[in-house]
């Protein structure tokens, strides 16, 4: 709700900045020369700049600390992905160490150490040197 309320003041922001910094029109411009008229009428060369200054400024301000906060909002749900996938993931390391414990050792010549032969269940041939 009050991300909403922040992207319409944003937008709205932006827009009256877009149209303030347009009516601009150089020194001794401003808006009573946009207008057609000659500057000394609607607000005078001095007039028009100021209150147009005050609109920009106050614009700009206005979209700038609502970029902050958006950008802000929108980063906290980044943050609680990376919190849940590391949750995740040290779950599934405990899950993966518990897996090797609980196995036996694998059989065969490559899972003894040293190279030296592993223990068969076949009975010793006749040929073979007695220990």
């Amino acid at each position: 709700m009050l991300q909403t309320f922040f992207t319409i003041v944003h937008i709205l922001a932006c827009l009256i900045l877009m149209f303030v910094v347009l009516l601009q029109q150089g020194k001794g411009g401003g808006m009573g020369a946009a207008f057609g008229g000659a500057t000394t009428q609607v607000f005078g060369g001095r007039g028009a700049g100021n209150i147009l200054t005050r609109a920009t400024a106050v614009c700009a301000a206005t979209f700038m600390l609502t970029c902050i906060y958006l950008a802000h909002e929108s980063s906290g749900d980044d943050r609680a992905l990376r919190a849940r996938i590391a949750q995740d993931s040290k779950k599934g390391d405990k899950g993966q160490k518990r897996e090797k414990q609980d196995s036996p050792p694998p059989s065969g010549a490559a899972g003894t150490p040293s190279g030296t032969p592993a223990p068969s269940d076949a009975p010793p041939s006749p040929d073979a040197p007695k220990p």
